[in-house]
């Protein structure tokens, strides 16, 4: 739900929908809906539960939260045509935001990408572009590897300390003042200088494009774990794997989320679905590094033929 949303975003997002959960084994399609509407508006409710009724009838599709959206709003969802994941846990659900499945997820992702360039997590500096919903989890979960976050930012602008951030203080300024430029220690930059900061591991976990062949070449990092979905355009990917960056794309990393829904719509519990994440993560990453070192090939060439092939293979069995 954003004020920006295009078609082709949708559409970009859906087939990344797909290939995760597809390499999520999961036993489900991929589609992804945009509403072109301001999260933060007095309306929101209402919009949102016409959204719902208008997609009564496609029955096949389950709504889940993602950008602008919360599982307060699938609970309105829910309650007009009786079906959504990540809901409230009084309705049963599995909050996924408030546990954090997804930024857990791009954790265990970054562990197992970090042991493949030999690099230690313990003192890796940390820069994560996004410090919502799935940023700050990813951050501290990292943190108890020994991770130090340096710098963060959101739409507001970028909190930068070289000696590190303490997240959790950092988590609570964000929760109670809407922004991390309101930590009282570091310097404060603007949104776009995050880009400028030298780091080991840096997430991206806010909108798509965020990293485009235009900005590309300011990166200077180690590792690239993509926390949003589509967050680095093709061509930006191309030319950071080409200078030797490990770049972990999104429907790998970021799986923690779609993988907690399908727990949840399925019956489990928030316990089975952290132990999911952990083992399917962790799998996926390490087959994808796999052929990675053995054909030389790019980490979202080998995810995408290892996706494409189950997706494929799953096709033989519809008539």
């Amino acid at each position: 739900m954003s004020l920006d949303v295009t078609t082709e975003e949708v559409a970009r997002l859906a087939r990344a929908m797909t290939l995760k959960n597809a390499m999520a084994r999961l036993p489900h399609g991929g589609g992804k809906s945009g509403i072109i509407a301001d999260p933060t508006s007095p309306n929101k409710e209402t919009i949102i539960r016409a959204f719902a009724r208008k997609i009564r009838h496609i029955s096949e599709y389950i709504p889940g939260p993602d950008m602008g959206t919360s599982e307060t709003d699938m609970a309105y969802i829910k309650d007009e045509i009786d079906r959504a994941v990540g809901l409230p846990r009084e309705l049963g659900g599995i909050p996924l935001d408030v546990i954090g499945s997804t930024g857990f997820g791009v954790a265990v992702c970054t562990e197992v990408a970090a042991e493949n360039i030999n690099l230690k997590l313990s003192g890796a500096r940390l820069i994560v572009e996004g410090f919502g919903a799935v940023g700050k989890h990813a951050a501290s979960f990292l943190s108890e590897m020994g991770v130090i976050l340096i710098a963060a930012s959101d739409s507001k602008g970028t909190i930068y300390d070289p000696e590190g951030l303490d997240i959790k203080t950092l988590i609570k300024i964000k929760s109670t003042t809407g922004s991390v430029i309101n930590y009282t220690k570091g310097e404060k930059l603007q949104t776009t200088d995050l880009f400028n900061i030298n780091a080991d591991i840096f997430i991206p976990a806010a909108r798509p494009d965020v990293i485009t062949a235009s900005n590309v070449d300011i990166l200077n990092v180690k590792l690239i774990v993509q926390g949003a979905n589509i967050p680095i355009t093709i061509d930006a990917e191309k030319i950071l794997h080409e200078r030797g960056v490990l770049v972990i794309p999104d429907f790998i990393a970021n799986a923690g989320g779609v993988i907690t829904a399908s727990v949840e719509y399925h019956g489990g519990t928030e316990k089975e679905a952290f132990e999911r994440i952990k083992d399917t993560i962790r799998t996926n990453t390490n087959e994808v590094l796999k052929m990675v070192n053995k054909q030389h090939i790019s980490p979202r060439n080998a995810a995408q033929s290892i996706a494409m092939n189950r997706v494929k293979r799953a096709m033989t069995y519809r008539e």
